[in-house]
């Protein structure tokens, strides 16, 4: 089966090395344009298409998927199917049904939950328990074709978004490649989506990132999580902006919100209802730090409030 594979992230690379050591004939990898990344602004290329010239395959990385010379060059191989994983970009539909088999998406929640950009980080921050991947046909409409094969996981108390992300992509490739084998044989079976359960987890922006201390402690330790490793919750501060990582919700606890409630071996904050002791920060244009470091660097006494 030959294969046109659509990725960009970390989160699409065990798939495609899942592709690749099953033996499927990958003719062509479209990712992202190479773009400047960190303070250097070093250039860097996307994990797919690292992993894509380390196996020598065509790579494009147009500027968008409509690019016609890219469609004439997908045209040329005549793949069988395309997998999508974490593109960036939706598809046109000339792109969707150009190959024989169509196109399917590695999607990381159990749709019709969770349509969209963010389905991990809104995961974590709605309080799920549960939540999964989805092998499904690409349509037009965002996340909505039907369904082929879906896995669900546990979300573990503690588990921040780079954790529950790296566990997804692997559970996403060998949800694909048995998705891909049902096909082969002609035994897929397709389940079309109910619509009037969907629910959307749109793009993470620097606002919804920004921690709200009138929330309840819980609701903080989630938002968190669900941004750890980045882009990192943060909060202001009569120093400058502080990303925090590493929650604990200590119950009962009580302060005006945002208040420092304690300092001395440990930093705990209190919330609209409880309070969360924080293990790390990272100050801006600082490297993330214990939160004992940073106290003990005078980053912040007990006594001040944060996010006013």
């Amino acid at each position: 089966m030959r294969v046109i594979f659509w990725g960009t992230p970390e989160f699409a690379a065990p798939s495609l090395r899942a592709l690749i050591g099953e033996g499927f004939e990958v003719a062509g990898v479209v990712t992202q344009p190479d773009k400047p990344q960190g303070r250097s602004r070093e250039i860097i290329s996307s994990p797919v298409k690292k992993i894509a010239l380390e196996e020598e395959i065509p790579v494009f990385q147009p500027k968008t998927a409509r690019d016609p010379e890219l469609i004439d060059r997908l045209r040329a191989i005549k793949p069988d199917i395309s997998i999508v994983v974490a593109y960036g970009h939706i598809l046109p539909q000339t792109i969707i049904d150009l190959p024989a088999k169509g196109t399917l998406n590695v999607h990381a929640s159990l749709l019709p939950l969770l349509r969209g950009a963010a389905p991990i980080q809104a995961a974590i921050r709605q309080g799920f328990n549960e939540t999964g991947v989805t092998i499904m046909r690409v349509v037009r409409a965002l996340d909505a074709g039907p369904i082929l094969l879906q896995a669900s996981t546990q979300i573990f108390e503690d588990e921040t978004y780079g954790e529950l992300r790296e566990r997804l992509s692997e559970l996403g490739a060998l949800s694909l490649i048995e998705a891909l084998a049902l096909i082969s044989i002609g035994e897929a079976t397709e389940t079309p989506q109910d619509d009037s359960r969907a629910t959307f987890a749109p793009k993470v922006t620097r606002e919804t990132t920004r921690i709200d201390w009138n929330r309840s402690a819980l609701e903080i330790s989630r938002l968190i999580r669900a941004s750890d490793p980045a882009p990192g919750a943060f909060t202001t501060t009569p120093r400058g902006e502080v990303k925090m990582f590493g929650p604990k919700v200590l119950d009962g606890l009580s302060g005006k919100p945002g208040e420092v409630l304690k300092t001395t071996g440990e930093l705990i904050v209190a919330c609209g209802a409880d309070a969360v002791r924080i293990a790390e920060v990272q100050p801006a244009g600082k490297h993330r730090m214990t939160s004992h470091d940073w106290v003990r660097g005078r980053g912040t006494t007990c006594g001040e409030r944060y996010g006013v």
